[in-house]
């Protein structure tokens, strides 16, 4: 398996990105979609980036793979400006959009061959990388099928093999774990995180799967109306909750609990809800809520969705 390329010739600096009050507006909106953004990516790092719909997170990694021309500020590739060297970008940086029609009508290994092939890989590197990758990804059964035809799942992960493939330096992922059932959602994770720890892969994604993304980022920002409100280790960021456990309950059909209004709650659906508890509370609100009456419930200490819940949809 060919090896990954930690650092190419001229990168000279212990930081992937560098981004310095960027901003984005769109023509005919008076709103900046990223707004003042300044950010380093350390090489090597695992970085999730969450938040609400249209916070500014896509407009945000458009503009660092350079599909996006940003209406001031600048980006720092590896030290060097993205937008003087726009190749640059091409050879360093793979990136899975949410959405991709990109060689679909290729069958499943013709399509990972040619986009290790492309980023430079030998005839026979790209196939030894074909073969790989559809082992990496778990594609065998569709390897020979057209990726037109796959379903919602299926392309999900050939999106994933195809930016993986070519083992590029750098990996920037639009929701990585879209339209993927549990099992597929922790393969998934498992795999980002062997390419970081193996092959030194650089890793920054955007994510709603809280939760699970948790078990491999080393570090979160939080966006909001184009900024981040705040980035760090998931561990350090979460003190500030360290008072409170996350309480989730799936209700049975018929009348819902009268939660006190006093907790805060976010419902995920009609009979699915999170509520942050104090600790000093939750003995008490266990017995009365009369949970054993609810599907089920769980109770444990404050994790990395609940801070996003809480900063996100909160702030001011």
């Amino acid at each position: 398996m060919p090896c990954a390329r930690r650092r190419k010739e001229g990168q000279l600096t212990d930081l992937a990105y560098e981004i310095e009050h960027l901003v984005k507006i769109y023509p005919r909106q008076t709103e900046p979609a990223t707004d003042d953004v300044s950010l380093d990516i350390r090489t090597g790092e695992v970085f999730g980036i969450l938040g609400d719909n249209g916070a500014g997170k896509t407009t945000l990694v458009r503009q660092m793979v350079n599909l996006l021309r940003s209406t001031s500020g600048e980006i720092r590739l590896f030290g060097r400006p993205i937008a003087q060297n726009p190749l640059h970008v091409s050879r360093s940086v793979a990136f899975m959009p949410q959405s991709s029609g990109a060689l679909n009508r290729l069958k499943v290994g013709e399509a990972i061959y040619f986009a290790a092939h492309l980023r430079g890989m030998t005839r026979r590197d790209a196939r030894l990388e074909r073969d790989a990758m559809i082992e990496t990804w778990q594609l065998g059964q569709v390897r020979d099928k057209s990726s037109s035809r796959l379903s919602g799942g299926q392309q999900r992960l050939l999106q994933l093999a195809l930016a993986m493939a070519g083992r590029l330096p750098v990996a920037v992922l639009d929701e990585p774990t879209n339209d993927l059932d549990p099992v597929n959602r922790k393969h998934v994770w498992e795999v980002l995180k062997k390419f970081n720890t193996e092959y030194g892969t650089t890793i920054l994604f955007i994510t709603h799967d809280a939760i699970e993304a948790e078990r491999i980022v080393h570090r979160v920002g939080i966006m909001r109306q184009g900024r981040f409100l705040m980035t760090g280790q998931p561990a350090q960021l979460k003190r500030g909750l360290l008072d409170h456990m996350r309480l989730e309950v799936w209700l049975a059909p018929g009348e819902p609990p009268a939660f006190p209004p006093d907790i805060p709650q976010h419902w995920k659906s009609d009979d699915n809800v999170v509520l942050s508890v104090p600790r000093d509370r939750a003995p008490a609100l266990l017995s009365e809520l009369r949970l054993h009456e609810s599907v089920d419930y769980r109770l444990h200490s404050a994790t990395l969705e609940d801070l996003y819940l809480h900063h996100a949809t909160t702030a001011d």
